[in-house]
């Protein structure tokens, strides 16, 4: 994911778990860290509004 972000191959990903809550959950709990020590993912919001989370 990481690598297709930064060579311009994505800009985005539409998450579909095999199942709910638990296929999300997985993935916030085992992927999302992993992609925020690499620095990709962001810690915070910056904001407080939606707009400021979308960055407009």
């Amino acid at each position: 994911m990481q690598r297709w972000v930064s060579e311009g191959g994505a800009d985005g990903f539409n998450l579909m778990p095999p199942s709910l809550p638990a296929g999300i959950e997985d993935f916030v709990d085992l992927v999302i860290p992993v992609l925020q020590e690499r620095g990709v993912f962001r810690t915070e919001y910056e904001g407080t509004t939606l707009r400021e989370h979308l960055g407009e």
